[in-house]
C-alpha cells in the first residue's frame, strides 16, 4: 500500500510533456524543476522570513517591549508587534454606502453599467493574460519552439508590486481611519495568499483554464469548511444544499469533459493537486483577513498591509533562489512578455479597485452576480480563444455550478431582507 502510494505522490509531481502548450515532444525536464519541489524551495524561502520574524514577535511580547521599550526602533517595534490601538476620537468613519434614492435611478444605472464593465474588462483581460503567459511559448518561429516562461513566483511578485503601489497611493490621496493593527498580522494572509497564487498560475501548466475557473466557483465549500475551524461559524440549510449543487457540478465537468490534448493521468493529477492547494490556501486568506477587520481598516489598508508582505516574501525568495534576475532577463528578451506582465499587473490592481468601489456602492450581492457572470464569461472566452472543448454534459455541470452560485446570492439577499423587515417591526415599536 505505501509503495503505490509513493507511487501515485511521484507521478503527480511529474511535469507535463507539453501540457496545455505548443511542443508535447519536449523533453522531460529535471528533477530540480518539478512543482512539488519548486513548491518546498519557495515554502523554504518564505520560512526564512517568517520564523524569524515570528521569534522576534514572540521575544518582544515576551519582554513587554511596549512598556520598557525606548529609542529610535520603539515606533517601528509597536508598530509591527502590537499595533496602535484607535480612540473613539481618532477614528476617522468610512464614508457610508450612498443609498439608490439619492440619486436618479439613470446615475445609478450608469454607475452599475461602469462598475460591471470595469470587473469584467478587467478580469476577463486577466485571465486570457494568464492563460497565454503559463501555457504559450515566447519568441517562436518557423524554426525554433521559441522558450516558456516557468516561474511563477516572479508573476505572483510582478502582480503584488504594483497592486502595492495603488493602494500606497490610494491610502495617501484619500482619508482612510487611522491604522490599528499590528502589522505581523497581515504576513499570515500574505503567505497564504502568495501559496494561492502561486498554485493558482502553476495549475495552468497541467490543467485548462476552463477546469480552473470551476475549481474557483467551488471553493465556497473549503471556505465554509475553513470558517468552521478557524472563525467557529455555523451555516444554514440552503448553505450546504448550494455547497452539494457546485459540488455535483463540478464533478459533471471534471467526469465528463474529455482530457486536454498531450495531457496525462499524471499531468489531471497534479494540476488537481495544485487546484486543491490554491483552494484552500485561498480559504485560509479570506477567514483570516475578516477576523483582521476587526480592527476596522478599510479595503486599501488590508490590501497594502497584505501586499506589503507579499513583496518582501517573493523577493527575497526569488533573490535566494537566484531567480529575480532570470525573470528580468526573460522580459528582456522578450519584448511581448513583459508587456503581458505589465497588463496583467494592471488588470489585477485595477480589478480589486473595482471590488473596492462595487461593494461599496451596491453591495456583496450584486458584486456577488457581476463576479459568476465573469467567470461564465471567462470560460466562453478561453474556449473559443484556446480551443477547450466542453461536452454537453460538461456544460450542463457549468449551468448547475453557477445555478448555485446565483441561488446562494437570492437566499442570502432573501435573509438580509427579512432581517431589515424585523428591525423595522422592532423599532417602531419601540417609537410607540
Amino acid at each position: 500500500m505505501d509503495a503505490r502510494w509513493w507511487a501515485v505522490v511521484v507521478l503527480a509531481a511529474l511535469p507535463s510533456l507539453g501540457a496545455g502548450g505548443e511542443n508535447p515532444e519536449a523533453p522531460p525536464e529535471s528533477w530540480t524543476q518539478l512543482w512539488f519541489f519548486r513548491f518546498l524551495v519557495n515554502a523554504a524561502g518564505y520560512a526564512s522570513f517568517m520564523v524569524p520574524g515570528y521569534l522576534l514577535v514572540q521575544y518582544f511580547r515576551r519582554k513587554n517591549y511596549l512598556e520598557t521599550g525606548r529609542g529610535l526602533c520603539f515606533p517601528l517595534v509597536k508598530t509591527c508587534v502590537f499595533g496602535n490601538e484607535p480612540k473613539a476620537t481618532d477614528e476617522v468613519p468610512l464614508a457610508p454606502r450612498p443609498e439608490p434614492t439619492e440619486t436618479s435611478p439613470t446615475w445609478q444605472a450608469l454607475k452599475l453599467l461602469f462598475c460591471a464593465a470595469g470587473l469584467q474588462v478587467s478580469y476577463l483581460t486577466w485571465g486570457v493574460l494568464q492563460e497565454r503567459v503559463m501555457t504559450r511559448s515566447y519568441g517562436a518561429t518557423a524554426t525554433s519552439p521559441g522558450e516558456r516562461f516557468s516561474d511563477s513566483q516572479f508573476l505572483v511578485l510582478m502582480n503584488r508590486v504594483l497592486a502595492l503601489i495603488v493602494a500606497g497611493l490610494y491610502c495617501i490621496l484619500c482619508k482612510q481611519p487611522r491604522h490599528g493593527a499590528p502589522m505581523y498580522r497581515y504576513s499570515f494572509a500574505s503567505l497564504s495568499n502568495v501559496l494561492s497564487s502561486w498554485c493558482q498560475y502553476e495549475a495552468l501548466k497541467f490543467v485548462s483554464f476552463p477546469t480552473q475557473v470551476l475549481a474557483k466557483a467551488s471553493k465556497v465549500i473549503p471556505v465554509m469548511l475553513m470558517g468552521k475551524l478557524v472563525s467557529r461559524r455555523s451555516y444554514e440549510h440552503w448553505e450546504y444544499l448550494t455547497a452539494g449543487l457546485i459540488s455535483i457540478g463540478v464533478s459533471m465537468f471534471l467526469l465528463s469533459s474529455g482530457p486536454e490534448p498531450h495531457s496525462s493521468p499524471a499531468t489531471t493529477l497534479s494540476g488537481l493537486i495544485l487546484l486543491a492547494g490554491y483552494i484552500a490556501f485561498d480559504s485560509f486568506t479570506s477567514n483570516w483577513q475578516d477576523a483582521l477587520f476587526a480592527y476596522k481598516m478599510s479595503s486599501v489598508q488590508m490590501m497594502f498591509g497584505v501586499n506589503l508582505f507579499s513583496c518582501l516574501f517573493t523577493v527575497g525568495s526569488l533573490l535566494e533562489q537566484g531567480a529575480l534576475l532570470e525573470g528580468i532577463r526573460f522580459m528582456g528578451r522578450y519584448g511581448e512578455f513583459a508587456a503581458h506582465t505589465l497588463l496583467l499587473s494592471i488588470c489585477s490592481a485595477c480589478g480589486q479597485l473595482f471590488i473596492f468601489y462595487t461593494i461599496g456602492q451596491f453591495g456583496a450581492a450584486v458584486f456577488t452576480i457581476i463576479m459568476t457572470l465573469r467567470q461564465a464569461f471567462a470560460i466562453l472566452l478561453s474556449c473559443l480563444l484556446y480551443g477547450h472543448t466542453v461536452t454537453v454534459v460538461g456544460g450542463l455541470g457549468v449551468a448547475v455550478v453557477f445555478a448555485a452560485l446565483l441561488l446562494r446570492v437570492y437566499a442570502r439577499g432573501r435573509l438580509k431582507q427579512r432581517g431589515k423587515k424585523a428591525v423595522q417591526v422592532e423599532s417602531s415599536v419601540q417609537k410607540v
